[in-house]
């Protein structure tokens, strides 16, 4: 427990500073959500970004992220295993590991977990000063 306080501790000093940190998936805490597990990586400004918000959706099979929507932001997702169908402006596509979306500001999207066994991806979502021009 003292070593991840103190690598929690670590992690958030870097965070403040705004410098360069690594983020060690077996130290991610982990929440149980209705439809699977999230794990919050990172959520701030940096020196070029408004905001960078990075965090890890574990869907159980059949189950949505959540209904559709749509932000400002742009939003990079990068499957790490199983079998996502993503939706983006009403065309969706099936993708396994490995695979990554780019989510333009302002486009409608969604994701389902349409595989047998869980599916977990990496989001990022960056904000710029021209984000809010869109």
């Amino acid at each position: 427990m003292r070593t991840l306080l103190l690598a929690a501790t670590v992690a958030m000093a870097a965070i403040a500073q705004e410098t360069s940190a690594v983020f060690d998936w077996t130290k991610l805490a982990v929440k149980k959500t209705a439809n699977g597990e999230r794990r919050d990586i990172v959520n701030r400004p940096t020196a070029t970004m408004k905001n960078f918000e990075s965090h890890v959706t574990t869907l159980e099979a059949g189950m949505v992220a959540h209904a559709p929507h749509k932000h400002i932001d742009e939003e990079i997702i990068i499957v790490k295993e199983g079998t996502i169908e993503i939706t983006i402006e009403g065309k969706s596509q099936r993708v396994g590991p490995g695979s990554m979306f780019l989510i333009a500001s302002n486009e409608m999207h969604g994701s389902k977990n349409v595989g047998e066994g869980r599916a977990t991806y990496f989001v990022i979502r960056i904000v710029t000063e021209a984000s809010s021009k869109h």
